[in-house]
């Protein structure tokens, strides 16, 4: 029986661990060489691919100064960046299958998805609305009656519409599309009568779409969107490492800048509840 418990220790014992399980996102840096970002590339202004094709947004300019905080914590100059699309879908597992080792993008932070992956401190806020083209303008839930609404698979806008449209016993349509991208073309060539995304997605989608005049967005939104960075679970020194990012550029004020540099077409005003989240996040060192 002894020998039988020995060997079945040792089976156990010497099973191969993965590289996340082993090895935390810092170390694994070091030795690779390289930042793996993930990105949407259809959630503009946070994280899009721009008209050179290249990662751009609010998002993306935080991760680049989560990357820069890598190199000088590592003493390291030639740590470079690799940057993986993601889908609404397999965002996460992408963390949790150690594909990327950092979320850069509009992703809502939930109790729920906190079971999956670790989020930093917050980056923006924002809610769920409504788009439409202007001929149409639909103004709120209310007007989706009869209606067919798009949405984003796998969303929190997603709940948050279905329950919206149940308590106001509506008969509107619900249509999930795989992307933003996809939702956007649905509405522009009359598949859908809306489409629904958290307010700043949809602000940047009309932004980097031409003739933006022929939208509209609707003022109201529907839900608390507080959006965060993801990174996997239980790897405490990475998460510091972005949190003390951002912390800093809360504390000294260069978030405003990075806020204008993406919102100032549409306003250079920061919006109270996002100013006041900018404040409560200036943790001290």
């Amino acid at each position: 029986m002894r020998l039988v418990f020995v060997l079945l220790a040792a089976a156990i014992f010497s099973q191969p661990l993965s590289a996340a399980e082993h090895q935390d996102t810092l170390e694994q840096i070091k030795q690779s060489g390289k930042v793996r970002i993930g990105f949407r590339e259809n959630q503009p202004p946070m994280s899009f691919v721009d008209k050179d094709g290249k990662p751009a947004g609010y998002s993306i300019d935080l991760c680049v100064r989560i990357v820069n905080e890598v190199k000088n914590t590592l003493g390291r100059d030639d740590i470079g960046v690799e940057y993986v699309p993601v889908t609404s879908s397999n965002r996460f597992d992408a963390l949790k299958d150690n594909t990327i080792d950092i979320l850069c993008g509009a992703t809502t932070k939930t109790i729920a998805r906190g079971k999956l992956v670790d989020f930093t401190q917050l980056t923006f806020v924002t809610g769920a609305s409504l788009l439409s083209m202007k001929e149409t303008g639909v103004e709120g839930i209310s007007a989706l009656q009869g209606k067919k609404v798009g949405v984003s698979k796998r969303t929190t806008t997603l709940d948050a519409l279905t329950e919206k449209l149940k308590e106001s016993v509506s008969d509107a349509k619900v249509v999930p599309f795989d992307s933003t991208a996809a939702g956007m073309q649905a509405l522009i060539k009359g598949e859908i009568d809306a489409f629904s995304a958290d307010q700043v997605v949809l602000i940047g989608l009309v932004l980097t779409h031409e003739g933006d005049e022929n939208f509209a967005i609707a003022t109201d939104i529907f839900s608390f969107e507080p959006f965060a960075l993801a990174v996997r679970r239980n790897d405490s020194d990475f998460r510091l490492l972005a949190d003390t990012v951002l912390a800093q550029l809360n504390r000294s004020g260069q978030i405003t800048p990075i806020y204008s540099k993406w919102f100032g077409k549409f306003t250079n005003k920061v919006p109270p509840l996002l100013q006041a989240m900018y404040v409560l996040n200036s943790t001290p060192e």
